[in-house]
């Protein structure tokens, strides 16, 4: 039997390392990840992607069950993982940043 995950927590591949949040989660919530409860320390956008485990520094993020980018430092388990912690394969870091700053 699987660990239990938050139902608004969504695994589109066994290989992923990472979770995507099917709704908004709210700042100091507590939810469930592989099993284990983890508490968000910033609130989640639909969208984004969560740790589904502990990511060491320099780790590929695995997410359809392909790399997508690597990890500029360790990333716990339930950690939003996104552009302040994870270099793109495929799109200059800097672009990201600066598109979400404009608002875009």
């Amino acid at each position: 039997m699987p660990a239990e995950t938050d139902k608004r927590l969504l695994l589109l591949d066994e290989a992923d390392n990472v979770l995507v949040a099917r709704s908004r989660i709210a700042a100091g919530e507590d939810i469930a990840v592989e099993g284990n409860t983890v508490r968000l320390a910033a609130p989640l956008a639909i969208g984004h992607k969560i740790a589904r485990r502990p990511i060491g520094a320099g780790e590929k993020i695995v997410k359809y069950g392909a790399p997508i980018g690597s990890a500029t430092a360790a990333i716990a388990p339930g950690a939003h993982v996104h552009v302040h912690n994870v270099k793109s394969d495929y799109t200059p870091t800097y672009h990201l940043v600066g598109a979400e700053a404009e608002g875009r």
